[in-house]
């Protein structure tokens, strides 16, 4: 079997290792010049939009997927009479536009904050009275690492928002004073079968993920997590890995948005659970048996961002995933994954990583 990759990033080299792992060859379609995936298998150099070039890619493969949302959603349609295309593009049109995410989960009774579509600056005015202050405003589609926000701390500050996001769809949401936040992952197979991760807290800074621990002890939590996984699964008639991301406020949760792709909230998979999200995410797309999403143990990840330095290479603790990444501000270059009996024993290692990680090289 061949599958097909949108994107050659390090979701599509941790897809394509999988994908290996179990006999299954790789081809990837990237603009860049040699991506990370790169290394685990054939790579055309092409836009991703490139009709003629996903026509080959679609041509040569079983079936197709992606690592990234801002795939136009009329080009998997394009292709999806010629290769399946998995997760279905319907997934992919709601995770890319926030006002139709929003209106999913509100469908699905899935709690969310309060928001407010913006179209025009008075809009921004009615959303201020609407949702109060502080709130934020993003582009509704688009945004990602912290990218397309602003958030408002008063009325005043509302022009300024409209001067840097104005002309163009907005959407206002309600400032939450959250506890935490976790994510919920979840695979659903060609058969409708569906595996669900353990839930990781997780701790972004700047809008981009700093690190995840895994099992979060709340059963209650957990559980509520895995109904929402379910129930947008089972809507989306999904095929795949999905990852939805929540706030916890007490013993409420919150929908922020989710992901219909492996998701950088569960890089600890790999070591931390018997199967990791890439490879269940190939089982699902190739239709094979799901694998057991069971705690190997405490898991922590800590991404790598702008720099892997030095004293990080040394480490004598937990395992180094060099994504083969040219150093840029807020670009993410790697991850470190620890696995532990405990989750005093893993927060340990975690605060090890953490310091190596502002060491100098």
């Amino acid at each position: 079997m061949r599958i097909g990759i949108i994107g050659a990033g390090q979701l599509g080299q941790m897809l394509g290792f999988a994908a290996n792992e179990l006999g299954i060859e790789c081809q990837f379609i990237d603009p860049s010049q040699d991506p990370p995936a790169a290394r685990c298998g054939k790579v055309i150099q092409s836009a991703f939009d490139d009709p003629v070039a996903l026509v080959a890619l679609a041509d040569t493969c079983d079936v197709i997927t992606y690592e990234f949302e801002n795939v136009p959603v009329a080009v998997l349609h394009s292709i999806e009479g010629i290769a399946p295309v998995y997760p279905p593009a319907d997934a992919l049109r709601h995770s890319q536009d926030r006002l139709d995410e929003k209106r999913l989960f509100a469908a699905l009774d899935i709690p969310l904050p309060n928001y407010y579509a913006i179209e025009s600056r008075d809009d921004m005015d009615n959303a201020a009275s609407s949702l109060g202050t502080p709130m934020i405003i993003k582009t509704r589609r688009f945004g990602y690492d912290g990218k397309g926000q602003f958030i408002i701390k008063k009325a005043t500050n509302l022009d300024a928002a409209w001067e840097e996001l104005g002309g163009q769809p907005l959407i206002a949401e309600q400032f939450v004073t959250f506890d935490y936040e976790v994510s919920c992952i979840g695979v659903r197979g060609i058969g409708g079968e569906i595996a669900i991760y353990p839930l990781s807290r997780n701790v972004h800074v700047d809008g981009i993920l700093r690190t995840s621990r895994s099992p979060v002890n709340n059963p209650k939590l957990a559980d509520k997590a895995s109904e929402y996984v379910h129930q947008l699964l089972d809507h989306l008639n999904y095929v795949g890995v999905l990852a939805l991301e929540l706030f916890v406020t007490g013993d409420t949760l919150l929908a922020n948005e989710f992901a219909p792709r492996v998701h950088n909230s569960g890089h600890w998979s790999i070591e931390g659970t018997e199967t990791s999200q890439f490879e269940n995410h190939i089982r699902a797309i190739a239709g094979l048996p799901l694998g057991s999403t069971a705690s190997t143990g405490c898991a922590g990840m800590v991404n790598l961002i702008e720099q892997i330095t030095g004293a990080t290479r040394k480490l004598e603790v937990g395992q180094l995933h060099d994504y083969g990444k040219a150093p840029r501000p807020g670009r993410k270059l790697g991850h470190v994954t620890v696995v532990a009996d405990t989750p005093e024993q893993r927060d340990v290692l975690v605060n090890i990583i953490n310091k190596s990680v502002i060491k100098a090289s």
